[in-house]
């Protein structure tokens, strides 16, 4: 994407939010926290005695820091989504993390410039959970739902001009209440937001594109206003900006509202760069409100201009183009930070995706944080977004079923009302794998929430998570959802396909191949819930649990049938909890071997394969396994090449094994390139790359590596800004003399930095490590690891150093700005 063009946008913003501080202010709390775990009477009250207390920086994860042991969350269930009949010992189902108990936050706030008549509101992105919120030691709200953002008007709990409020948030985190790590505290940023009495509300505006063709786009702008007295004339001035400060439309209306109706604002855009992921440009409303000629508030909307359309038989079309999902299901845990949202995080996330040719995600199974979705505008990523995992059914003890009765419409309204102008999201799911699925009147539930979608946005279908094939296709539950969405079941789409009246079939969820990154199992043979002594799956990639399937099923349902609408695959990156197959009695194991990237950071050798088909631009050659077989001289040591050209070529120590080409001959032919008779003698292996008419395209060698010889350090960007926040990640190797990776190395590293910031967290992708991610040490894993560095408030240069035994040092300096 074109950041010059990003980074003008964003300072337009920026202007826009100077030119509206007279009327509106929004400012960020998240300094000067105070923090302890455990519960305490009096702890919301003016008085309490907090000085003891840990000091804080929101967003914060209190359980990230551990330490791992099975006993924080060992559970005897039996988990019925992976087909479990009787309740057995689960272990680091949520990560092994002292997620549970109930936790304080306290910090005081000031009403600058405060006026009598004011409003005020706290805006919280995230609390997990439970939340119970108070000023001034008078309970303001209660929001049990961690994952939802949620609002709540303060003015009358101030104290009298506006200064030295106490704001006390007490969160609580009961055991099963969660299948995953979900993270504790307030993990997502906390804003105070000032208006005069007659303001738009937080979420109040509502922006569509009814009409968009290449010559022109109609732009339909709702705007909410409160404590507007009945027929009082209201006059709004809005101008349209494009991605470059342009305007490129203006309406200045002037109207009387009655009994609460919204204004409504039509516009027409010439041209329009329509939004789409290879090319996602954006667009800004920002509307001046006059309520008997005076300015009272300023309101901006950050939209994209584009056309989404469901065909039956044909698929899904964005601006009158077919394409399919090529798309990712992530939990919202960054690794090692936690739940803890970080935007340089994010990014890093999406970069990687965007390489992999990634066009999509899926928030499973929950509300976002803003700054994804945020993030997903700018880089061009679509998305599902997605609430609920549970029901008024109970897949947890303590799960989301104990509040669906009477919070499920309250959390979609501000799900929807939050995420319906971002260009963004292309559907709404309205749950995953709910036990509800099954129930004779489950589509009861099912409608409740999908009416309640259509009611607060129309523009967008539905869809919802199935994985009881068989109980959705009998009961009508799957024929009322917009979109079906079938989970793993790739083996009866066709049948779903036949059966259903939408003609139209979603991989709302994929494949869930497991891999340890760098592993590798001996034979290689396809496997369904193998398991190994050592607690790791093949990176071979022939692996899938009991209930799923290999990438190549995916891959080719999505090329041979059109109804298909692609697929959201389990999982873009490993996260904590669910260590899948190794969850039953198979401690340690904190964290998924779904991920296509590691919980590092650090691709495995299935990203290359989904690059290899899905990245249409760039070239592709990923030879696995590595070449580090001490003792396995002369043994079978197949060898597999991921590339988007149909054929290969390869030596072994300049002895061809002949060329392969892509085939039909079985799923896995058709996207890989596998060498299964290859034995094992150190030197080098080489793959050379033909295009379909014979030419030699690309090569690439893998050679054995010698004795380890310095750490080698790769830094995803060498800048930072000086914020306080921005992160960068370092990629730590050790090497032999040459640069070969030294991939059976699990080495101690200790790391330390100076300069203009400090060492933040540190993973290694292995599974069954219970190194601390915060301690400044880490072994690797098969040689590599992740450490990630923050930027301090001042500019400057930060310089990081890897240490281990016996080998030379690494060092890199990063400029901070």
């Amino acid at each position: 994407m074109n950041y010059k063009k990003l980074f003008l946008f964003l300072n337009i913003l920026s202007i826009s939010f100077v030119q509206a501080q007279e009327v509106r202010k929004s400012i960020l709390l998240n300094k000067n926290w105070s923090f302890s775990k455990g519960d305490f009477k009096e702890a919301s009250q003016i008085g309490f005695n907090d000085t003891k207390w840990q000091k804080v920086t929101i967003p914060h994860d209190w359980a990230i820091y551990g330490p791992f042991d099975e006993n924080n969350d060992v559970q005897k269930v039996a988990i019925t989504q992976n087909l479990e009949k009787e309740a057995k010992r689960q272990t680091g189902r949520t990560g092994g993390l002292p997620y549970m108990g109930v936790g304080w936050y306290r910090t005081s706030f000031n009403v600058p410039d405060f006026k009598k008549g004011q409003r005020i509101s706290l805006v919280f992105d995230g609390a997990m959970s439970e939340a119970h919120v108070s000023v001034n030691g008078k309970e303001a709200i209660f929001w049990p739902y961690g994952y939802n953002s949620f609002h709540v008007d303060v003015s009358d709990f101030l104290t009298e001009n506006g200064q030295n409020n106490l704001l006390a948030v007490r969160l609580e985190n009961k055991e099963q209440s969660s299948r995953w790590y979900p993270g504790a505290g307030l993990y997502r940023n906390v804003h105070l937001v000032i208006t005069n009495p007659v303001h738009v509300p937080v979420w109040g505006t509502y922006l569509t594109t009814p009409y968009v063709a290449k010559d022109y786009a109609s732009v339909r702008l709702e705007t909410k206003l409160e404590n507007v007295p009945n027929k009082t004339e209201i006059r709004i001035e809005t101008t349209i900006l494009d991605q470059s400060g342009k305007t490129v439309a203006t309406k200045n209306d002037k109207r009387k509202l009655n009994h609460g109706e919204p204004f409504v604002q039509n516009f027409i855009v010439n041209q329009p760069h329509l939004w789409f992921p290879e090319n996602p440009t954006l667009y800004q409303a920002v509307s001046k409100i006059y309520s008997k000629d005076q300015l009272v508030d300023t309101y901006t909307t950050r939209f994209g201009i584009r056309d989404i359309k469901f065909i039956a038989e044909k698929g899904f079309f964005l601006n009158g183009k077919l394409r399919k999902f090529q798309g990712v299901c992530n939990h919202h845990d960054l690794g090692p930070l936690g739940a803890a949202v970080n935007v340089a995080a994010l990014r890093r996330q999406l970069t990687l995706l965007k390489d992999m040719g990634c066009d999509a995600i899926r928030t499973s199974h929950n509300m976002p944080a803003p700054e994804l979705v945020a993030l997903c505008d700018e880089m061009g990523f679509m998305m599902m977004l997605e609430p609920f995992d549970e029901w008024d059914k109970a897949k947890c003890k303590n799960g989301y079923h104990r509040f669906f009765d009477e919070w499920a419409e309250k959390d979609m309204i501000n799900m929807l009302h939050q995420y319906r102008n971002n260009a963004s999201v292309i559907l709404w799911s309205i749950g995953n794998e709910v036990p509800t699925q099954c129930s004779a009147d489950g589509y009861k539930v099912a409608k409740f929430l999908q009416d309640i979608c259509h009611r607060e946005d129309p523009t967008r279908l539905v869809t919802c998570g199935m994985d009881q094939v068989s109980c959705v296709l009998e009961n009508g539950f799957a024929n009322m959802i917009d979109i079906p969405g079938f989970n793993y079941r790739v083996n009866r789409y066709e049948e779903g396909y036949a059966k259903l009246s939408q003609n139209m079939l979603l991989g709302s969820e994929t494949t869930s191949t497991v891999s340890s990154r760098g592993i590798y199992k001996f034979p290689v043979e396809k496997k369904l819930d193998a398991k190994y002594d050592d607690h790791q799956s093949s990176s071979y990639d022939f692996e899938a649990c009991s209930w799923s399937n290999l990438p190549d099923l995916d891959f080719a349902m999505s090329d041979d049938k059109e109804w298909t609408l692609g697929q959201f695959v389990w999982t873009g990156f490993d996260y904590l909890g669910e260590p899948s197959p190794y969850s039953i009695n198979s401690w340690p194991n904190h964290s998924s071997m779904f991920g296509i990237i590691d919980l590092a950071s650090i691709p495995k050798d299935r990203y290359y394969l989904y690059r290899s088909v899905w990245n249409k631009n760039a070239e592709t050659l990923h030879i696995l396994p590595h070449w580090n077989w001490e003792g396995k001289e002369g043994q079978i040591v197949p060898v597999f090449a991921y590339t988007n050209y149909p054929t290969a070529e390869l030596f072994v120590n300049g002895k061809s094994y002949g060329k392969q080409t892509k085939n039909n001959a079985t799923p896995e032919n058709r996207y890989r390139l596998m060498w299964m008779d290859v034995k094992y003698e150190p030197g080098e292996i080489k793959v050379v790359a033909y295009d379909a008419n014979g030419t030699k395209k690309t090569e690439k060698i893998i050679r054995t590596a010698g004795k380890a010889h310095h750490i080698e350090l790769v830094a995803d960007r060498t800048e930072m800004q000086a914020d306080g926040k921005d992160l960068v990640y370092i990629t730590v190797r050790i090497v032999d003399k040459d640069g070969n990776l030294c991939s059976n190395d699990q080495s101690l590293v200790n790391f330390s930095t100076s300069g203009a910031g400090n060492y933040k967290a540190s993973a290694n992708g292995d599974p069954t490590c219970l190194d601390l991610f915060h301690l400044p040490k880490m072994h690797l894993f098969n040689g590599q690891l992740t450490a990630i560095v923050q930027a301090s408030e001042k500019a400057g240069k930060l310089t990081f150093e890897a240490k281990a035994k016996e080998v030379k040092s690494g060092k890199i300096v990063l400029e901070v700005k």
